[in-house]
């Protein structure tokens, strides 16, 4: 088994926590994990791009070949756009359908979500409303692994377990919130709750 995965979405979006997430999740399965990072300017809103390869023996190297990723996860529909490239004839395109403008000449939102949706079997989600009927607007990224757990590898429950370790230090309420995006996600591809 193999499975190359490119996240990617706009410093501040949390793209490098649910990588760190999912990476946890493959390791607990038993699975080779293989990180990479592109933060560019991430502190100041721009593009941010992160690569998981998961395998059941261990793999060569962390970058993803273009046209070998079997998903590609957007936090922001433009930045998932741009790794289009990365994405297998078979692979699928999983993003928020919520625009993060982080540059001056961001294209219409009505064009870009038409481009996604040109892309087979593309799922759209409205992350960011899903994130606040969780309990917090930042947990968008995580609705989004909860739609992307759907065609992941990986055991909800795993993904699940992870995510509640991963936000322990920021207190119950967060974690709840949290755990209410995942399942909100989930739900919103049509996958059962965990």
């Amino acid at each position: 088994m193999k499975f190359d995965l490119v996240l990617a979405g706009v410093g501040g979006q949390g793209v490098l926590s649910i990588a760190a997430i999912l990476a946890e999740a493959a390791r607990r399965e038993g699975l080779a994990v293989l990180q990479g990072e592109i933060h560019g300017m991430s502190q100041r809103g721009g593009a941010v791009q992160a690569t998981l390869r998961l395998a059941d023996a261990p793999v060569a190297g962390s970058l993803v070949a273009h046209g070998g990723a079997e998903m590609v996860l957007g936090v922001e529909p433009v930045e998932a756009l741009r790794c289009l490239h990365y994405l297998s004839p078979e692979g699928r395109l999983v993003t928020a359908a919520d625009p993060h403008p982080n540059i001056p000449d961001y294209p219409p939102l009505e064009a870009v979500l038409a481009a996604v949706r040109a892309v087979p079997g593309a799922v759209l989600v409205g992350a960011a409303d899903l994130a606040r009927r969780a309990g917090s607007g930042r947990a968008a990224n995580v609705v989004m692994v909860g739609a992307a757990s759907a065609f992941l590898p990986l055991p909800a429950a795993t993904v699940e377990a992870c995510l509640v370790d991963g936000f322990a230090a920021k207190g119950e309420r967060v974690v709840e919130a949290n755990r209410r995006a995942f399942a909100l996600g989930r739900a919103a591809v049509g996958a059962a709750a965990p």
